[in-house]
């Protein structure tokens, strides 16, 4: 069987792994020119890594993605620094990534029953596999009613709203917020090179095995065949296929797929999101001494958060160069999406001084910025039933992306299970 895969991310790469194993004849369809979809990434000259255009790792728990790579045999390839990660309060940053140092942060700053409640909060959470109920409830309320409005108004909202905006802040369910809580870990994981290094190696692979890759050719419509099958067309031609996996934004399915019932279709264009804007400053000295700093967007930092990438990985693999990315979720109709390279550069920076007072804007060697419209799936309360089923109703077209491993938030790790799970749907469907 001749079987399409749009999309060379990673569910449409593990995806194309489990089916040219199975003896299957795969085409792989890529609109830019390199593998990795959101997670991959570019390389400078003088560097020896590559570095994701939007932040990305692994946890310790992610057991699709590293369960994959040692199948592979790669595993002495993932590495596990312990990088640190601080939060903003009242005008400082404060480390609380371990039980020690949070235990630290909280005692000192809110009554202990407080965060007694606190503990046992996030101690449920953590052992639970009960998230059913929680999707019923606004994650806002149940953290207001169980942790207590205290910690909820100065930790969680903050959170909240940076993540999704004040818009969608109150209406995103409990059951998204208990899966960060349930699945997360404090050490965190990259491949050695880089997640571009990771994609290019298992391109490699996949090509060796048969996989035939269209880079640089953007499907613009599949419709199915009257004599069984599907058409995919591209802006060059157009190909027949037995089956296709349309890997791509649900908003961008429903308009690449005319033939989609409304029924589902419609379901597809509900499903709402946010979109990513990610500016990445090389300076030739480091800003601060940690990794992840999670801001309120009261305190007015013009994004989201500030990691500091190579506090993570070594400036060594960089050329020297240390690496920041100031990253944000916002509407694909917030501003950031029309203001310039430049204009984002000298907005961005005037906050770094909040980082370090030392810094000067010589510091700066370069810059690279990176936006897309789908990055973040907003799921409201009841969420479950708004998530479209791989099948299609059209016979032999499947659909997966980011939207359906709900209730689990966006990644590699859930973008390889899906993809590994949608393959071994298709197989067996063929019988």
């Amino acid at each position: 069987m001749h079987i399409a895969i749009v999309g060379a991310g990673p569910a449409g790469l593990a995806a194309a792994y489990d089916l040219v194993r199975a003896g299957q004849s795969v085409t792989v369809f890529e609109g830019s020119e390199s593998l990795g979809g959101l997670a991959g990434g570019f390389r400078e000259p003088h560097w020896d890594w590559s570095v994701e255009k939007f932040y990305h790792h692994w946890f310790q728990s992610d057991r699709a993605i590293l369960g994959f790579i040692r199948e592979l045999g790669w595993e002495r390839d993932v590495l596990f620094p312990r990088p640190y990660t601080v939060l903003y309060h009242e005008g400082d940053f404060y480390p609380a990534d371990s039980i020690y140092t949070a235990a630290r942060f909280f005692f000192r700053r809110f009554p202990p029953h407080d965060v007694v409640r606190f503990g046992l909060v996030g101690l449920y959470l953590r052992l639970t596999p009960w998230w059913r109920p929680l999707e019923r409830v606004p994650a806002s309320q149940w953290l207001r009613r169980w942790a207590g409005s205290r910690i909820y108004e100065a930790i969680w909202e903050p959170m909240l709203v940076g993540k999704f905006g004040v818009e969608h802040a109150e209406t995103v369910n409990m059951a998204w917020f208990w899966a960060r809580i349930k699945s997360r870990t404090t050490r965190l994981g990259t491949f050695s090179g880089g997640f571009q290094a990771f994609f290019d190696r298992l391109g490699a692979l996949l090509a060796s095995q048969g996989v035939q890759f269209r880079m640089k050719t953007a499907v613009t419509g599949i419709s199915p065949r009257a004599t069984g099958g599907l058409t995919v067309e591209t802006l060059q031609e157009q190909q027949h296929f037995d089956a296709v996996i349309c890997t791509s934004s649900p908003a961008l399915a429903s308009r690449m797929i005319p033939a989609l019932p409304s029924n589902y279709s419609e379901k597809l264009r509900a499903l709402r999101s946010l979109g990513a804007v990610v500016l990445i400053v090389a300076l030739d000295r480091p800003l601060t001494r940690y990794y992840w700093h999670n801001l309120p967007k009261s305190a007015g930092f013009p994004f989201l958060a500030l990691v500091e990438h190579t506090n993570f990985v070594s400036a060594e693999h960089f050329g020297g160069d240390h690496l920041v990315y100031c990253g944000d979720y916002l509407d694909p109709n917030h501003e950031y999406f029309h203001l310039s390279h430049e204009q984002l550069l000298e907005r961005f920076i005037q906050a770094f001084p909040r980082f370090n007072p030392a810094f000067d804007p010589s510091w700066v060697r370069k810059s690279w910025l990176f936006k897309t419209t789908y990055a973040q799936p907003i799921p409201p309360v009841g969420h479950s039933r708004n998530i479209p089923d791989v099948r299609t109703p059209i016979r032999g077209l499947y659909f997966a992306s980011m939207s359906q491993v709900y209730p689990w938030d966006r990644g590699t790790n859930y973008a390889v299970e899906l993809g590994r799970r949608v393959a071994s749907i298709l197989l067996a469907d063929l019988g």
